[in-house]
């Protein structure tokens, strides 16, 4: 068993060349029948959204383990009954899923970023935030960091969540399953803005969500379906830097007591929700990690 250990290790641990990619060599777009489109040569991504559909796209490549970094600008002015929504995720009933998703609001109402974690095809791991800027004004970085001990939610490199390992102590962390990117604009009036109380204005459609600096250090799944470690793709990568060093960085990564504290005031600060502290949920139990 020890042996076997080494040798998966050994596998995630393996560098590759670095490449420089474009969304169009990452990622397809797969719904939206031209509502999703990759603009400039490939460095820009948008969504639309109207009465008639949404649309979405998802990566080429499946990953076990990786930091993903994604600069996105949200959709502006009365944004209220849409969703942007920006995950990982596996497939199948007992999937694992990483997830990032905006919900908008009326024009100079902020945005919620909503945040959850699904392990074993189980979620309900809420925690959701305000914004300390304005999202539509400017492109900002969302990125997740997936490592064997940790998945750390950070807006602009700061952290916002921790969702830590805990196996020991019987609580299921998404570990074995690869997972694709995938991000979709989409109508979600009936429980996104003010609990479904605003509906979506189709007279403000369509609407339209940016995607640029998509940057991915990252576990890549093979043909063969063997994970290769040290990659460093996207419209951001540039040949010649990163590959097994920056692999290493986020493999072992962890919050130090700096991004500790930064962590800690974002929540103070900017959390709205959080699945651990709700009343209609304590009373039923909550889940055991809200206790560790």
């Amino acid at each position: 068993m020890a042996r076997m250990g080494a040798s998966v290790l050994s596998i995630l641990l393996a560098s590759c060349a670095l490449a420089a990619a474009s969304f169009d060599k990452e990622f397809d777009v797969t719904w939206g029948d031209g509502r999703g489109k990759i603009l400039n040569n490939g460095q820009l991504l948008t969504l639309g959204l109207d009465k008639v559909s949404g649309s979405g796209f998802q990566s080429k490549h499946e990953y076990l383990f990786g930091k993903i970094d994604m600069q996105l600008k949200l959709v502006p002015g009365n944004s209220a009954g849409t969703v942007t929504a920006y995950y990982l995720s596996s497939q199948g009933p007992t999937h694992d899923e990483i997830d990032f998703e905006f919900l908008g609001n009326v024009t100079g109402e902020p945005y919620t970023l909503h945040t959850n974690v699904f392990t074993q095809g189980q979620g309900q791991r809420e925690q959701q935030f305000r914004l300390w800027f304005d999202p539509t004004n400017d492109f900002h970085t969302y990125s997740i960091l997936w490592n064997p001990k940790h998945i750390i939610f950070m807006v602009d490199d700061m952290p916002i969540r921790d969702f830590k390992n805990l196996e020991g102590k019987g609580i299921a962390f998404p570990k074995n399953q690869p997972m694709r990117l995938y991000s979709s604009l989409w109508n979600a009036d009936d429980w996104a803005t003010q609990g479904a109380r605003v509906k979506t204005d189709w007279s403000h459609a369509p609407f339209s969500a940016s995607y640029r600096g998509f940057k991915a250090d990252a576990c890549v799944v093979t043909a063969g379906g063997r994970p290769r470690c040290g990659a460093s793709m996207g419209t951001e990568a540039a040949p010649g830097t990163g590959a097994s060093g920056a692999a290493g960085e986020w493999y072992n990564q962890e919050l130090d007591l700096t991004l500790q504290q930064r962590m800690r005031w974002v929540q103070s600060n900017y959390m709205i929700y959080n699945y651990c502290t709700d009343p209609k949920r304590v009373a039923k139990g909550v889940p055991a990690e809200c206790s560790m």
